[in-house]
């Protein structure tokens, strides 16, 4: 009985409670981020910085330019040259369009019909990027001369008629054209549609395709109602990669179009290398990306898919 009423024995005194292990590795990542970060700084923030500093200086090359915050001079370049910003969107839009017209089939073709052949159809889609993006626009002046079989086609069809009627051609000519800048356009930027599309469309499980078909769907009400909501990301990514460098291209306009056919990239190279009127050009460029800005915002917003590929 003596033994069961004995006290326990004095428990150890407990370690000081310390800090608890650091894991190892843990600032890995932000070392692996670190060079980007720093390529994104020199190369992008600076250049930028650089840029809206230009855009609020006035004075001239041989007395030198010098920060005096001179806000008017956007107002003033985006009046005198609102008809090339104006042009350019619409020239950007279209070519957009065609190739969502264009790329999409192709690109569905490639996804689901292709079989053994998909490897081979992807190498043709990308083979334009073998050669420079120079020579496949020069490329174009051959295809589009005056009298040649592309010209002569659509003129023995009546085609060229009609783009005359609307303002795209004059008479039995497609060069210096809006029609050359758009055909351009969209044979240079036609692959940054076929991929994402491509890419989202071999996502879509074709067990989704067999249940619609098994709910007595027709092959178009299964096309609406499931295979394109589902490549909506594809389609957003595709467009905006198709838009956004459509809309400052220059090199189109300046091999395919003539003066009339002048897109604000024009304006822009025009200001930096010719006039050397660095504010203006400086300006037109912020101008332009701010435009873009806000129409791509828009554009997700009312697209409903925030899932880019």
């Amino acid at each position: 009985m003596s033994t069961l009423h004995e006290a326990p024995p004095p428990l150890a005194p407990a370690a000081p409670a310390g800090k608890p292990p650091r894991p190892r590795g843990r600032l890995t990542p932000y070392w692996l981020l670190l060079p980007g970060m720093l390529w994104l700084i020199v190369f992008f923030a600076l250049p930028m910085l650089y840029q809206a500093s230009t855009s609020v200086q006035t004075g001239s090359l041989e007395e030198g330019y010098r920060v005096t915050w001179h806000i008017a001079t956007y107002w003033e370049a985006l009046q005198e040259y609102w008809p090339q910003f104006l042009r350019s969107v619409f020239y950007a839009a279209a070519a957009t369009v065609l190739c969502l017209l264009l790329g999409y089939p192709l690109a569905y073709l490639i996804a689901f019909r292709a079989g053994r052949w998909k490897n081979l159809v992807m190498v043709l889609v990308i083979a334009p990027f073998f050669t420079s993006f120079l020579i496949r626009t020069l490329a174009w002046k051959t295809i589009l001369a005056d009298g040649g079989p592309v010209v002569h086609t659509l003129d023995a069809l009546h085609v060229l008629d009609v783009t005359a009627w609307l303002g795209w051609t004059a008479g039995d000519r497609v060069l210096a054209t809006p029609l050359a800048v758009v055909c351009g356009l969209t044979y240079n930027f036609l692959p940054f549609m076929i991929l994402p599309l491509y890419t989202s469309l071999e996502r879509i499980d074709g067990r989704l395709h067999e249940a619609a078909g098994d709910l007595y769907a027709r092959p178009w009400t299964t096309f609406r109602r499931v295979t394109f909501p589902l490549s909506m990301p594809g389609v957003v990514s595709g467009t905006l990669l198709t838009f956004i460098p459509a809309a400052g291209d220059y090199v189109n306009a300046e091999l395919l179009g003539s003066t009339d056919t002048r897109m604000i990239g024009n304006v822009i190279q025009t200001q930096f290398l010719r006039i050397l009127d660095y504010p203006t050009a400086a300006a037109l460029s912020f101008i332009l990306m701010a435009a873009i800005l806000a129409m791509v915002t828009l554009y997700i917003r009312r697209s409903g898919t925030e899932d880019l590929v």
